[in-house]
């Protein structure tokens, strides 16, 4: 199975091994044929309609804010909506320098997010502390405290470069199963626990 997205041609993803790792173990698991298109209508509906829930704290911040102009208008990908409540998202993009005194606000902003939840680890800083990662008050990666699903590395990364990490993160939410078990979740809890 071939994960498509509109936009952009399958040869032009980076990570394609990844993916087809992730569909070939769901295939293994022998769901059946209705569940399996049903699956594929809602993931292809969760996944053209990913609602951001922006934290953003330094310099990546902006870069995301011309995301949502006219020049690359998010609103044509599905991520127009970005939402300042964890209720209402289904992502926490992570742009930006993390201190410790932001870990448990941020860690609670992700717990209140609806299940399932997505991470995305935006900039230098928020994947391995960036500059500051030798400081004794910046974490040295989001990842410490949340599961990140996708990296977008750069300082600060330019806009096609958040663009083409949500489409990443769009074509995870793709080939999940929707019924019977999320695998993302399934994985989550034997990384993190509870």
């Amino acid at each position: 199975m071939e994960v498509k997205i509109k936009s952009m041609k399958y040869e032009d993803f980076k990570d394609n091994e990844y993916i087809e790792h992730l569909v070939d173990e769901l295939k293994a698991s022998h769901t059946n044929v209705v569940v399996g298109c049903l699956d594929e209508l809602i993931n292809w509906g969760r996944s053209n309609s990913l609602w951001p829930l922006t934290f953003a704290t330094s310099c990546c911040g902006i870069e995301f804010m011309s995301l949502g102009a006219a020049r690359y208008d998010m609103a044509r990908f599905g991520f127009e909506v970005a939402r300042a409540s964890p209720r209402q998202a289904d992502f926490v993009m992570v742009a930006g320098t993390i201190v410790h005194r932001m870990a448990p606000v941020l860690k609670r902003l992700y717990d209140q997010l609806s299940e399932p939840k997505y991470v995305v680890a935006v900039g230098g800083c928020a994947v391995s502390g960036g500059p500051f990662k030798n400081s004794y008050h910046v974490l040295k990666g989001v990842d410490e405290i949340l599961p990140v699903d996708v990296y977008i590395p750069g300082c600060p990364p330019r806009p096609e470069a958040m663009f083409y990490g949500l489409m990443q993160l769009q074509r995870k939410v793709k080939v999940e199963k929707f019924f019977g078990g999320v695998n993302r979740q399934e994985k989550r809890e034997k990384v993190f626990g509870k």
